[in-house]
């Protein structure tokens, strides 16, 4: 699968990005040169981590028959010390549902072992660029 960004030329720096049959925009802040259409990479990131916690839950409640009503998920980000090596993310999801201690307590066990965390925590990712004209 390939995601595609192109340069949308009515901005500084925004990028239309397109995933499947989807489509959204990501760009800068305004104070780094950005017009803030859209997330900056790093609230991609971020979000990426978010929504993989709330899908993961969801589809584990279903399959468990666990009754889930509602979810709210906030991810906090802490990139105070990533130049020096550490980003922190801190996750938080509220769940509605007649739930007992029990259950709420394996939908957190089962949160930590999204497939985008283990990603950002376990998986050595390799990365290669290459820059040429276009066409």
């Amino acid at each position: 699968m390939a995601v595609e960004l192109r340069r949308d030329r009515a901005a500084p720096m925004a990028q239309t990005l397109s995933i499947r049959s989807h489509s959204l925009t990501a760009d800068a802040s305004v104070p780094e040169g950005g017009t803030d259409a859209g997330p900056s990479p790093h609230d991609l990131y971020d979000a990426a981590l978010g929504a993989c916690k709330a899908l993961t839950v969801l589809w584990y409640a279903r399959r468990k028959g666990i009754p889930v009503d509602d979810m709210h998920t906030v991810i906090e980000r802490d990139d105070s010390q990533e130049r020096a090596g550490t980003y922190r993310l801190a996750a938080r999801l509220q769940i509605g549902g007649d739930l007992t201690d029990a259950q709420l307590q394996e939908l957190q066990a089962v949160a930590h072992k999204c497939p985008v965390h283990k990603l950002m925590t376990q998986v050595t990712t390799e990365i290669t660029t290459q820059v040429e004209r276009l066409p």
